[in-house]
């Protein structure tokens, strides 16, 4: 149930708290992001696309890539022009659609590009270990929480609705 008064006690503390940490918590991955994509010599958005490519399943269009980057087409055809001169991605012609072109990631940069990953990731799953399984069922669905709910806000933010 929604909560409808302003919150006192511990639960105002707690939620104050929340926020700070939340601000906190999204600057360091800013930042942690920024580091990844200069390691590299990338732009931070090229870095958080190849992250999402990993997660296709299969060849996406450059329409694809500006609706999972937030990006205009113009945009998104900029950053794949980044990621080929890179060696990251290639581009081919669909074989069953000549008009349009799929954007494939190249194995052996993207295994580069997790070996690095996997270097820093230790520490984050170490961390994972001091909760038990109902906290990190907690941590998970507020994860996937906050993905939907900032899908929503982007929305929000990109129609001058911010109100």
């Amino acid at each position: 149930m929604p909560q409808t008064d302003s919150p006192t006690g511990r639960r105002a503390d707690l939620l104050t708290d929340l926020s700070v940490a939340a601000r906190h918590y999204t600057a360091s991955y800013a930042l942690f992001n920024q580091a990844l994509a200069d390691y590299f010599g990338m732009h931070p958005t090229d870095v958080q696309c190849l992250n999402l490519l990993s997660l296709e399943r299969a060849p996406v269009t450059t329409g694809r890539i500006a609706d999972l980057t937030g990006l205009t087409t113009g945009s998104a055809t900029r950053l794949v022009d980044r990621l080929e001169r890179a060696g990251y991605v290639t581009r081919e012609r669909d074989p069953a659609d000549r008009r349009r072109v799929l954007v494939t990631t190249v194995p052996a940069r993207m295994a580069e590009f997790g070996r690095v990953w996997g270097g820093l990731s230790g520490g984050w799953w170490r961390m994972f270990d001091d909760y038990d399984d109902d906290q990190l069922a907690v941590l998970l669905t507020h994860m996937r929480r906050t993905i939907d709910l900032s899908a929503v806000q982007v929305a929000r933010l990109r129609a001058g609705d911010v109100e």
